[in-house]
Formats: structure tokens, C-alpha cells, sequence
């Protein structure tokens, strides 16, 4: 049992603010026939109802009948929280029993007063109740006009039941409100609560499908500086490839100077393709505070950057804090429920403290096991390439629902450059190696 109950509450854990509020509107919706059902139902058994042989039997059955009747309305709440959402379609034979139980429930409820086996407060709160399952589901199927008008029908066929069985008079006259406000209640309770949940996962799908058109423009943006810089050149490669063809044909010498152009030319192509690539890669720290503020405020997150802009530090460091930044954002998006996102940036003279806090945090936001496409994989891709800068990298939960993560990168040394003739590594961690030794011969040749 403790093992079960451990799991609940991690489940509850693991789902979103979002998901939690469906889960609770969803539970409401089920426990709320049956605390009119042990309430307006159960007590009048006790107090109004007379204690004969006859009115006890119908009494408790009609409670059974009541009882089988939320059993019901439980079974129907997800499809009917799913057809008022559009996810699908209610089955409308699964009205039918529910139908058939609430005549029998108006029909035992006729039978006790026939017999005068109920007083005329208990008869007016078990009136209220009869309906209270039915509606429950009916509420979320039909617009709401079409719902009043059928509360209305109800309640003109629960007054002709019961004024055929022989009531009368006052108690005749309270069983209209009596039946009619069970039906309002409903109506004012679960429906606004439902339509405020559509309109949060109509929200929440917006959210998505914002940021699959921010990754589709990120992708014709690379796509389209592709173009333009390999576009012009392999077709003027092209050209003069052909007119080399035709030169060597007819035995003319201009054939090898127009291969020396191509050539020339895509080495040339060669270069701005690395130009392109290592400008999509590598990570401009006020660039990257700026998209990260932009996607979190996308997102509906509240985003603030806090303290210097970074303007003035080395290439090396901005680009491994515009990693972090990345990562951090990335990772506010993925995991947890954030609704707030601080970005703070302290530079002394000994050393550059890049923090960022968000609320929300999730259990798997602290672990770092989860990459955002750079080179490593989270947090630990973070911690390399702080390492080549001889800085360091703290992130963890720090209470109440936030989560830290907190650079820091020494100032004290020069940052470390690439040495000449050697492999150098990049700001997207990748290893470019130098020109070719006897490609830089022949150039010079």
C-alpha cells in the first residue's frame, strides 16, 4: 500500500500545473454526485422519511438506484470531458442507462409519496437530487440553451410525476426551484470550470506549435544562408568547368587557367561554408541572452536579464556563457512548469558569474541528462566547456520550487587561443584542423 501510495504521489509530481488542474476539475466533476447522493439523499432516510416497512424499502432503494446512477456518471466523465474538449465524439448509448435510472428514481420517488411515506422537506431535497447524475454529464454534451431548455422538461416531468402521485399545495409549488436549482448548480459549476480548461489547453497547444515554427524559421534561416553563399558560385563553377571542357576539347592552353579559376573558387566556397557554419554554432553571449529572452516570453514565461551585458569580455568566454544560456533556456522550456525565468550577469575583475533561476523545476531539471544538439550532452557538455576555461559549473534546486544554475569563469589569465599549426577548438566544441601543408605549398607555388 505505502508502495502505491509512493507512486501516486510521484506521479503527481511528474505531471505539469497544467495537467494537475485537469486531473483535479476531472476528479471534482466525479465526487460531486456522490456528496449530493450521501447527502440530500441519505439524510431525509433518517429524518422525513416514515419509518413503515413500505417507505424503508422504497427509501432504500431508491439510494441504491442514486448509488448505481453516480457509478454511471464516474464512467461517463472522461468521454464526456473529451467531446466538450474535441479530443472525441460522445457515445450516445452510453445516455441510456443513465436515462432508464432516473425514470426509476422519479418513479420510487412518485411511489413514496403515494404511500405518504416521506415529509414534504425530505421530498423536496430528494427531488433535487433525482437528476443531479444526469445532468452531471449532460451539462458538458449539449450547448448550454439546449441544456436549460431540457432542466426545464425535467423539471415539468418531475412536478406532473409527483403532482400524478398525489402532492399538493406548497410542497407541489417547491419542487419546481428545488429541481431547477440542482440543475442550475450544475450548470454554474461544471461548465465555466470546463471552458476554462479548453481554453488553457488551447493555450498550452499554442505554446507548442510556437516553437515548432521557431525551429522551422531557424531552419529556413540556415537553409536560405546556404543557399545564398553556395547558390552563385557553383553555378559560375559550373560555367566555367563546361568552358574548360570545350578549351581542352579544342586543345587550348586557357583550359587550365579557367580550372585554376574553379578551383580558386571553391576553395573559396569552402571557406564561406565554414564562415556560415561556424557563425550557426558558435554561441554571440548578447545574442543568445536576447533569443532566450525572446523564446521564454514566447513561451509565456516571464523573463528578465539582470546586470552587464557581457559586451566587454573575451570571445572565448562570451561563447561559452552563450552556451549556458542555450542550455539553461532549453532546459526551462523541456522540463518542469516554469512561470519565471532570471537571468543575472556579474563581471569583476577576477572572474564573470553568469546565474540563472527559474521556478517550476522538475525532479529531471537537476540532472543534466538531456542535451539540447551541441557537442556533449546537457549539463555535462556545459562542464567541458567551462573546463577549457578553467571555470566551473553549480546547478541544483534551491527550494520552494526554483532551480540555479550558476558559471563562473576566471578573469585572472588570458583565455586560452588556438596555437598556431595546431587543432583548435571551436566555440561549438568542434575540432578544425589547419589548411592542408602542401595545399598552402601550392598556393604559394
Amino acid at each position: 500500500m505505502l508502495t502505491r501510495v509512493r507512486g501516486w504521489r510521484r506521479g503527481w509530481q511528474e505531471r505539469s500545473k497544467l495537467e494537475r488542474i485537469d486531473l483535479y476539475s476531472r476528479l471534482t466533476v466525479s465526487v460531486i454526485p456522490w456528496v449530493f447522493t450521501l447527502t440530500w439523499q441519505l439524510a431525509p432516510l433518517k429524518t422525513d422519511i416514515r419509518h413503515a416497512p413500505l417507505p424503508l424499502a422504497l427509501g432504500w432503494t431508491l439510494f441504491v438506484v442514486c448509488l448505481a446512477q453516480c457509478v454511471l456518471s464516474n464512467r461517463n466523465v472522461r468521454p464526456s470531458y473529451d467531446h466538450y474538449l474535441g479530443i472525441s465524439v460522445f457515445p450516445r448509448r452510453r445516455m441510456v442507462a443513465p436515462l432508464v435510472l432516473t425514470g426509476l428514481g422519479l418513479g420510487l420517488l412518485a411511489a413514496l409519496a403515494a404511500v405518504d411515506g416521506v415529509g414534504g422537506a425530505g421530498l423536496l431535497v430528494m427531488a433535487m437530487n433525482a437528476p443531479m447524475a444526469l445532468v452531471m454529464t449532460q451539462v458538458l454534451l449539449v450547448p448550454v440553451r439546449t441544456f436549460l431548455g431540457q432542466s426545464i422538461a425535467l423539471v415539468a416531468l418531475t412536478t406532473g410525476v409527483l403532482a400524478a402521485a398525489g402532492v399538493r399545495g406548497g410542497i407541489l409549488a417547491g419542487v419546481v426551484p428545488a429541481t431547477l436549482f440542482g440543475c442550475v448548480l450544475v450548470l454554474v459549476s461544471v461548465r465555466p470550470s470546463t471552458w476554462s480548461l479548453s481554453v488553457m489547453w488551447q493555450a498550452e497547444e499554442a505554446r507548442d506549435v510556437q516553437a515548432r515554427l521557431a525551429v522551422a524559421e531557424e531552419r529556413l534561416r540556415f537553409g536560405r544562408d546556404m543557399h545564398d553563399v553556395l547558390g552563385r558560385n557553383l553555378a559560375v563553377i559550373a560555367l566555367k568547368s563546361e568552358l574548360a571542357v570545350e578549351l581542352a576539347q579544342r586543345g587550348r592552353p586557357q583550359a587550365v587557367d579557367q580550372m585554376v579559376e574553379v578551383q580558386r573558387i571553391a576553395r573559396a566556397s569552402q571557406q564561406e561554408v565554414r564562415d556560415v557554419v561556424r557563425g550557426y554554432r558558435e554561441a554571440d553571449l548578447s545574442t543568445e541572452l536576447a533569443g532566450a529572452t525572446g523564446v521564454l516570453r514566447a513561451a509565456g514565461i516571464e523573463c528578465a536579464v539582470v546586470g552587464d551585458s557581457g559586451a566587454e569580455l573575451a570571445a572565448p568566454v562570451q561563447a561559452a556563457l552563450g552556451w549556458v544560456v542555450r542550455e539553461a533556456a532549453t532546459n526551462v522550456l523541456r522540463h518542469g512548469d516554469p512561470r519565471r525565468c532570471t537571468i543575472r550577469l556579474a563581471a569583476s575583475a577576477d572572474e564573470v558569474v553568469l546565474d540563472i533561476e527559474n521556478d517550476g523545476a522538475s525532479t529531471t531539471a537537476a540532472t543534466g541528462e538531456h542535451g539540447s544538439g551541441g557537442s556533449g550532452s546537457g549539463l555535462a557538455g556545459l562542464r567541458e566547456r567551462l573546463g577549457a576555461l578553467d571555470g566551473s559549473l553549480d546547478a541544483g534546486t534551491a527550494g520552494d520550487g526554483l532551480f540555479r544554475l550558476t558559471a563562473r569563469i576566471p578573469l585572472s589569465r588570458p583565455a586560452p587561443g588556438p596555437k598556431p599549426g595546431a587543432a583548435s577548438r571551436t566555440a561549438s566544441g568542434d575540432v578544425s584542423r589547419t589548411e592542408d601543408p602542401a595545399a598552402l605549398l601550392e598556393e604559394r607555388r
